[in-house]
């Protein structure tokens, strides 16, 4: 099912895919000028990429980091442990399937409304995701909390923004490999919002209630922490800038 709805905001005009009932919807990614909430435009450069996105977070807005930037304390790996390695600055994820959960101590590492800041870069085939209201498991795909998808070229056609399984973007990515990103995602109640680069991907309010089978079945509204996805072999990501703002 395709849904876009445009509206003029005070910012700026958006188009944007939003859905509001159940499991399995899925939205064409429109780009929109819309701005992330944190302030003015602004171009934010780290090394050699720039973001054309809203000022970032820092310390003095509420955010904190999660991510050192120099080793990975305050994240734990499951099963393939080395798929995940820090260089130069970065979380780089090339390996077999493992997932990097954080059991730091912002928060006591659990999380219910909030905002999380992720700058995300995927090469070409690459496939990951950010979960949320999930919590350590020592193998195979996490079944507790949702994923925003990471995926720009992989065959998977669910690509980058989307609420992998609940409210998908289908088929085109909003961004491309080798661009630095921003997938900015806040949870407040049963609201979820994506942002790529500041254009809403996905806006979704969870049915009182809702009910999902299978491997979906934990794919709701809790609390939890956070993890990121290492999907392959053939997928390499890298991660820099990983901020939350707890809001509850």
């Amino acid at each position: 099912m395709y849904r876009t709805l445009a509206g003029c905001a005070l910012l700026a005009c958006a188009s944007l895919a939003t859905a509001q009932d159940g499991a399995g919807d899925s939205a064409v990614f429109v780009p929109d000028n819309a701005l992330t909430p944190n302030s003015t435009t602004a171009v934010e450069a780290s090394g050699d990429n720039e973001l054309p996105i809203a000022t970032t977070p820092s310390e003095a807005n509420g955010w904190t980091k999660l991510f050192n930037g120099k080793d990975l304390t305050g994240w734990t790996a499951s099963e393939n442990k080395d798929t995940f390695k820090v260089e130069d600055g970065l979380i780089v994820v090339h390996g077999d399937r493992s997932h990097l959960f954080y059991t730091g101590d912002v928060n006591d590492g659990e999380f219910k409304d909030f905002e999380l800041w992720v700058e995300v870069q995927t090469e070409p085939q690459a496939n990951s995701g950010v979960y949320f209201h999930t919590e350590y498991q020592e193998t195979d795909w996490p079944m507790k909390g949702y994923e925003v998808q990471v995926n720009q070229s992989h065959g998977d056609p669910r690509k980058t923004g989307g609420l992998y399984g609940i409210v998908d973007v289908m088929d085109v990515s909003p961004v491309e490999d080798g661009d630095w990103y921003v997938e900015h995602i806040t949870v407040k109640g049963k609201h979820i919002t994506v942002r790529v680069n500041g254009k809403v991907t996905v806006d979704y309010t969870e049915p009182e209630g809702v009910e999902r089978e299978g491997r979906m079945a934990g794919r709701k509204i809790d609390k939890g922490t956070f993890a990121l996805q290492g999907h392959d072999p053939g997928s390499v990501v890298r991660f820099r800038q990983i901020w939350v703002k707890p809001l509850d």
